[in-house]
């Protein structure tokens, strides 16, 4: 059995690993692909404290898992299904075991969401992408399409305008809801062409995108781009706490996960942190915060059991 076992392996999870770890706890930490977490699907990091130089999300994230690794967490690359509270000690439910564990940590974060236009689903991975860094190289000296009017979108716009020949930024309202510095950079960006109060129709063609119909207010565009970026927010991956009538533990209306300033959730010994959880800033450095948080209070939580 394990004093400590993590759901995830994004910022907030290696966080949680390595102070888990670090503290003396028998820690294993679960993540079903590749460490790191959605932050490995950005092209620029300017803003992690004590990293002074621009980094991509899998530059700075390359080093996590050794770290906590280096302290005693274990990392295995394995899907959990499920969890529930037996007699005070909590079942892990895997693709092919089950563990143990006196107390668990759930960073299993978020995944883009859809923007809802017609054929959306039909062009995913032909022509509609939610990963700039991944897909971007495709479209190389072509135009593109960005949808969204968040730091992401507009971050992903800035990224594509170095390896397109020109973005297209459609968002739906007449301002942005990115910081200053970004929004700044992207208005001084002649690569970029903003279209506000705009909003995608469908996306069309044969076997791969041809282009998208878009409606600007009171006239309808035709537009002829062979890749299409969305980034119109989350969806929690909350699949893990759920259970035959419900949550395992109390769930806010938005789909969060409830808890308090120490990460506890409704159930004792039960952590949620990062982008799962309530009020969650989505920032790498808030998600670090919040496992290294939850580590410290299941360190108290294990403790007091022995009393």
């Amino acid at each position: 059995m394990f004093d400590l076992i993590i759901i995830g392996g994004g910022p907030a999870g290696l966080s949680a690993g390595l102070y888990g770890s670090r503290m003396g706890l028998k820690t294993k930490l679960f993540e079903k692909l590749t460490p790191g977490g959605q932050i490995t699907l950005s092209s620029e990091i300017e803003n992690y404290p004590g990293v002074c130089d621009v980094k991509s999300g899998i530059e700075l994230m390359e080093c996590w898992p050794k770290q906590a690794q280096k302290f005693g967490c274990e990392i295995e690359s394995n899907e959990v299904k499920s969890i529930k509270k037996v007699d005070g000690i909590f079942e892990v439910e895997l693709f092919d075991k089950t563990e143990k564990s006196k107390a668990i940590i759930i960073a299993t974060g978020a995944s883009p969401k859809r923007a809802g236009f017609e054929d959306e689903e039909k062009f995913i991975g032909k022509g509609i992408s939610t990963c700039a860094v991944c897909d971007g190289f495709f479209y190389r000296n072509q135009e593109v399409a960005v949808i969204g009017g968040g730091d992401t979108a507009l971050e992903e716009a800035l990224y594509l305008s170095g390896i397109t020949k020109k973005v297209y930024l459609i968002h739906r309202r007449d301002k942005f809801r990115a910081s200053p510095a970004t929004i700044k950079r992207v208005l001084s960006n002649d690569k970029i062409k903003i279209m506000y109060n705009s909003k995608v129709k469908k996306v069309y063609g044969e076997q791969f995108v041809d282009g998208i119909i878009i409606n600007q207010e009171d006239k309808e565009i035709d537009l002829k781009v062979p890749g299409v970026f969305v980034f119109v927010g989350n969806i929690k991956n909350t699949d893990v706490l759920k259970a035959k009538d419900g949550f395992i533990c109390e769930m806010c209306e938005d789909g969060s996960v409830c808890i308090d300033l120490k990460m506890r959730t409704s159930i004792d010994g039960l952590f949620a942190v990062g982008d799962i959880r309530k009020d969650a800033p989505k920032q790498v450095v808030c998600a670090a915060s919040d496992g290294a948080i939850a580590a410290l209070e299941a360190v108290r939580y294990i403790d007091s059991l022995k009393d």
